[in-house]
């Protein structure tokens, strides 16, 4: 038996031609867009404005798509991580962070990541599949602390910009006024720098953007992200440069320390010259250690003088406090690959 096509995910232009084809009323669109988005329902008979014609046929022809998370884990720090199935049995994680006024979710887009960057547990995983927009809002509609969410970031699982068209259309869904009407402001999206979709992130969406950078120089950078050899940093920057960052949307860049390889006074210098002319803010993260990688995370004392020195220069620099280390929920160590294995185990015996 197929499994039933997931309305949760779309958008109110496909809801709208879905309905035309069933022979509905055309409102009968925006009032299902209401139900899957502004009221979360989780079945067809609680769209009680519905005819029961409509709801027959919807039951008949489709599924909500609502998935709740299959397990939690919770740090001392009181992030949790939930992790989702996807509907071809895949597995992904995403990452809850409450704090005193704010409550931010960070999601994935993919499971697993093609990027391969040296210091991230997702990309040793490998690449499975890519998310569709369904399941990359599913994590933000069915976490159980949704009520008190107040950001989401795109920096769970995956490279979003590879995955450019789910990713720009779930945003449409946390956006519009008959999805759920969030702020583009309150969602940023990070990416290493995949110039082509980036463009058309930037051009198509209003959100935040945050570029994973590590490293301002290009054979440094190619080390430690191979995604430097077909896009390289000035040519993003470049980009950057061309696009309007004056009112209230920001641009960010993400940089992880690394022990004597990016913590130096050279690259201070490096990322001064490198960003002049853009106004941003640089975001120092600890580096937590993955296995077989031979990288080290810079010291606390080095962070600081790090981030004291780019202060200096005029650029805005911050040290992002790390959250959930313990049960690997922190910067660059989401990933299901043990909980594959144990299936693909499982399967075989």
């Amino acid at each position: 038996m197929t499994e039933k096509e997931s309305l949760l995910g779309k958008t109110l232009t496909e809801l709208q031609q879905m309905v035309k084809v069933m022979g509905l009323p055309g409102f009968t669109a925006k009032q299902i867009a209401e139900w899957l988005y502004a009221k979360r329902v989780t079945n067809f008979e609680q769209m009680t404005n519905l005819s029961k014609n409509a709801r027959q046929q919807l039951t008949e022809r489709y599924q909500v798509g609502r998935l709740a998370p299959m397990k939690v884990q919770e740090s001392v720090d009181g992030t949790k991580k939930y992790l989702f199935a996807t509907q071809h049995a895949q597995y992904i994680e995403a990452a809850y962070m409450p704090e005193d006024d704010r409550a931010t979710l960070c999601v994935s887009s993919q499971v697993g990541c093609k990027m391969g960057c040296l210091f991230c547990m997702t990309g040793k995983q490998g690449f499975q599949a890519q998310l569709s927009a369904g399941e990359i809002i599913n994590q933000v509609f069915s976490l159980p602390e949704f009520d008190r969410l107040t950001n989401i970031v795109y920096m769970g699982m995956g490279e979003p910009m590879d995955n450019i068209d789910q990713v720009l259309k779930s945003l449409e869904i946390l956006t519009a006024p008959w999805g759920l009407a969030w702020s583009p402001r309150r969602i940023n999206v990070s990416t290493i720098g995949v110039a082509p979709a980036m463009q058309r992130f930037i051009n198509e969406s209003e959100a935040h953007l945050a570029i994973s950078l590590h490293s301002p120089f290009n054979e440094e950078r190619k080390n430690l992200m191979p995604i430097e050899n077909v896009y390289p940093i000035e040519e993003v920057v470049e980009m950057l440069k061309e696009t309007d960052w004056s009112k209230q949307r920001r641009v960010s860049f993400e940089y992880i320390m690394f022990k004597d390889v990016n913590d130096t006074p050279a690259h201070v210098k490096g990322l001064t010259k490198l960003l002049n002319g853009i106004k941003c803010r640089i975001n120092l993260i600890k580096f937590h250690a993955i296995p077989n990688t031979p990288l080290e995370g810079s010291s606390t004392e080095q962070m600081t003088r790090f981030r004291d020195e780019l202060t200096k220069k005029g650029i805005t620099t911050t040290i992002r406090r790390s959250r959930g280390e313990d049960i690997y929920a922190a910067c660059g160590l989401l990933s299901t690959k043990e909980l594959v294995k144990k299936e693909k185990r499982e399967e075989d015996f």
